[in-house]
């Protein structure tokens, strides 16, 4: 926990498709509270936001819908298939998702609340992860991530793979973490380890805040 705040910030990223939501949700059960850094993104991307019109400046009329909102699946068709253009979004995105996440934990601060879980799938591509006091990270076989994304989001094999590999991989994942959670078996076992590790960050706080200062 930082010196200068009260309140332990714990990022939560990972791998696409590796079960990360159902992880999150265990620690909300669990005492924390959250922040979506996926919410946000999709708020400031609303129309008439500053960040969506340098998204429509920069990728073109092609990503508009017809109500001026961003067309969301026509973006991601053009990032996740070409790295440069995945940066270039990344480039005009991430500030104003980065100024909105500090925002918020600025005032969760001053609200009095002490555990808060960034949930951000681009915790180290935005730089969030400067925020963070802890990071943890979930990842999955490759397979079991595939067939999770083709199901979820309606994507066929050469798409979800395409989005798997914009990603960092796991050996990023696994050095730049202060916990990892491996989730390749069944949902009371990702369950178990996710409480686990809930417990161990609840304890180790408590246990940081139940120190008497030194006079």
């Amino acid at each position: 926990m930082s010196d200068e705040r009260s309140t332990a910030v714990i990022g939560l990223t990972g791998q696409t498709g590796a079960g990360k939501s159902t992880v999150s949700g265990i620690f909300v059960q669990n005492g924390f509270v959250l922040l979506d850094a996926d919410r946000i993104a999709h708020e400031i991307m609303e129309p008439g936001r500053p960040c969506v019109e340098e998204l429509f400046d920069y990728f073109g009329e092609g990503i508009r819908c017809p109500d001026g909102s961003l067309d969301r699946r026509a973006l991601a068709a053009i990032v996740f298939s070409d790295k440069r253009k995945l940066e270039s979004l990344n480039s005009i995105s991430h500030p104003y998702i980065t100024e909105e996440i500090f925002r918020r934990i600025s005032r969760l601060t001053q609200e009095g609340q002490r555990l808060v879980l960034l949930d951000a799938p681009t915790l180290f591509e935005s730089k969030a992860s400067d925020f963070c006091d802890l990071i943890i990270s979930v990842i999955a076989e490759p397979e079991r991530r595939l067939t999770r994304i083709m199901q979820r989001d309606a994507l066929t094999r050469e798409q979800a793979l395409a989005r798997m590999n914009a990603q960092l991989d796991e050996a990023f994942f696994i050095r730049h973490s202060d916990f990892v959670i491996r989730n390749n078996a069944d949902l009371e076992t990702l369950a178990a380890l996710s409480g686990e590790v809930a417990d161990k960050i609840r304890l180790h706080y408590h246990a940081q805040t139940a120190q008497p200062a030194v006079s």
